[in-house]
């Protein structure tokens, strides 16, 4: 399990003696935290493998998966079942140097283009937390990002935002059935359990994991799921119940269908908590992120929550 050591740069600088602590935007280091594992301790993957959606056999049909679609390039699914035990993959799609990154412990989902000031960085896992979200670093200049927000936090690269591409959560099977002739991240050569969730009920928790911050405003629970766009955050709740929101010039819609990551052993045999789509009025889909409200809070604790009428 996770140890709960107490940062600060002097602490750090033993195990990054290439990261430049002098820069960085961290003003209270008790916010770092050793999430257990080492530097690397949960490893990366570059360059995956993927194979026909049809030869693939392994994957249930409710399993959520992470869609990129970029024009020119097949359409491609990556199995939540591998980025919980791997959290960041690289890869490149249709000329785009991208991370597929997700953090269990805020169900945190999104994907950067890698392109930074002129050079491809290649993202790695820390083993750092901060409000309970992962911490990355990029081998090419040893900085610290914070995943749910992609900012740099620590080194050279502090205060310089990726930027999100429009990538979104969804079931194997709507993958599936949308992307005959698509593409499926194969499974890694790790001695993984691939498939089974290390986090068992962690989503019907009173309180994150590792997190010492603010629990959310409006009586909304700490590990209820909001859909965030910007700076706004609409409850995941009021979408299930609605099908769909037409507000502040974004279409959010809901469809049921796909297990949660972080409820059941097998990932697949989690409960449903559906699958969000966020397009702006013309249709064309956005960057989001479908996290749990105290990171939401932690992150944009000035946000709008926009909990409907």
């Amino acid at each position: 399990m996770a140890n709960s050591v107490v940062a600060n740069p002097d602490f750090w600088r033993h195990e990054w003696p290439e990261t430049d602590f002098r820069k960085t935007s961290i003003k209270n280091w008790i916010e770092i935290l050793s999430g257990g594992p080492p530097k690397d301790g949960i490893p990366a993957l570059s360059d995956p493998q993927f194979i026909r959606v049809s030869d693939e056999e392994k994957i249930m049909a409710s399993e959520p998966v992470i869609t990129l679609e970029i024009l020119g390039a097949a359409p491609r699914a990556y199995p939540i079942r591998y980025l919980t035990w791997h959290e960041i993959v690289n890869d490149t799609v249709g000329g785009v140097p991208i991370a597929v990154t997700f953090c269990p412990l805020c169900n945190s989902a999104v994907t950067f283009d890698r392109r930074v000031m002129g050079q491809v960085l290649h993202f790695g896992v820390s083993g750092k937390l901060r409000n309970s979200d992962m911490i990355m670093y990029d081998r090419e200049t040893q900085s610290w990002w914070q995943q749910a927000i992609g900012l740099g936090i620590v080194g050279e690269m502090t205060d310089v935002k990726l930027t999100a591409l429009p990538t979104w959560m969804e079931s194997w099977e709507q993958f599936k059935s949308r992307n005959s002739n698509g593409l499926v991240m194969a499974e890694p050569a790790f001695s993984r359990t691939y498939g089974s969730n290390p986090y068992v009920n962690y989503d019907s928790s009173l309180r994150p994991f590792m997190y010492n911050g603010d629990m959310p405003p409006h009586g909304v629970p700490a590990l209820a799921r909001v859909v965030r766009v910007g700076k706004k955050a609409w409850p995941l709740k009021r979408l299930a119940e609605t099908g769909k929101i037409d507000e502040a010039g974004v279409v959010i819609i809901w469809e049921s269908g796909q297990s949660s990551a972080l409820d059941a052993e097998a990932i697949g045999r989690g409960k449903d908590v559906g699958t969000i789509r966020v397009q702006d009025l013309y249709g064309q889909n956005l960057p989001h992120d479908v996290m749990f409200a105290f990171a939401y809070h932690a992150f944009w604790p000035d946000g709008e929550w926009m909990l409907g009428p």
